[in-house]
């Protein structure tokens, strides 16, 4: 399900406040130092670094 319009342009990585980009199931980090990807859970970003996984 894609995010409501404008809310991925607002959203950063919490831990680095890169840009994030939707992918099927999760929002991934640009950043290639950090590399999280943080879950989507029914239509909502979990944007908590505990909750998050290292990107492949």
């Amino acid at each position: 399900m894609p995010l409501e319009a404008g809310l991925l342009e607002i959203l950063a990585c919490p831990a680095c406040h890169a840009p994030l980009t939707e992918e099927e199931t999760e929002l991934a980090c640009t950043s290639q130092d950090c590399g999280l990807a943080y879950p989507i859970r029914d239509g909502i970003p979990v944007l908590l670094v505990d909750e998050a996984r290292r990107s492949a």
